[in-house]
């Protein structure tokens, strides 16, 4: 049994939790609508995981080719060859789910390149018309695989493009931001404008009224004496 502290195992772990994630995020994406400042926020974020799984997956097939002989048995090389090929299914079926062509081309890719050491031997025991038949026939594959990777090329910039409009779209909500901030920010002045000229006259109301009270009194006090004196 392969111990944790094994590199490939501890590889695999932590691709097996990233396409856990990412199977978690393609289930709540369901639940967001179909469009959105939302919704392409978190796409764009499964993409991009997507993406990082694949590297990772690319990572293991690597490690898995380059164990030294005899390092582990047989029935444990099996093993993991087919944990590599069950997490590479599941990866292939997300990104399929979002028409990430990407990874499916470079997976295609890397299977095309396996076969060179194949095209060697295959020389062996030729004469020269097989030879050039043999040569024609890796041309035309050679053709083949070049014809995929423009698919993922075309592939990879429709992700750009996709990336570049999240920006826009984030430039957007931030400048719509700035907008309500300012247009607030000027309703409040003007507000406080409006206290201020309220507090003023509510102030200056208050010294008019005093003084007139103070008017009223006096004259009732002089009316008081004058009809004292008179009647006394």
């Amino acid at each position: 049994m392969a111990s944790s502290a094994d590199p490939w195992v501890r590889e695999h772990g932590e691709a097996a939790r990233l396409a856990d994630d990412v199977a978690s995020m393609v289930a709540d994406r369901a639940a967001l609508p179909q469009s959105g400042p939302e919704a392409m926020r978190h796409t764009s974020a499964i993409r991009r995981k997507i993406t990082i799984l694949g590297t990772r997956l690319d990572t293991l097939e690597g490690m898995l080719a380059r164990l030294p002989p005899k390092s582990i048995t047989d029935k444990e090389l099996h093993k993991r060859r087919d944990m590599l090929s069950n997490l590479k299914s599941r990866a292939k079926q997300m990104a399929e789910s979002f028409n990430m062509s990407t990874f499916a081309n470079r997976e295609d890719l890397l299977g095309q390149s396996k076969k060179a050491a194949d095209d060697m031997s295959r020389v062996a025991g030729l004469d020269n018309q097989g030879i050039v038949g043999l040569q024609r026939q890796i041309m035309k594959e050679q053709d083949e695989g070049l014809e995929k990777l423009e698919q993922t090329v075309l592939s990879a910039k429709h992700v750009a493009l996709a990336v570049n409009e999240e920006l826009d779209l984030h430039a957007r909500l931030i400048d719509d931001l700035d907008d309500h901030v300012d247009g607030t920010n000027s309703r409040l002045q003007r507000v406080q404008k409006r206290l201020a000229v309220l507090n003023k006259r509510a102030k200056g109301g208050c010294s008019c009224m005093s003084l007139l009270l103070s008017t009223v009194g006096i004259v009732m006090l002089v009316v008081i004496v004058w009809l004292l004196i008179k009647y006394l």
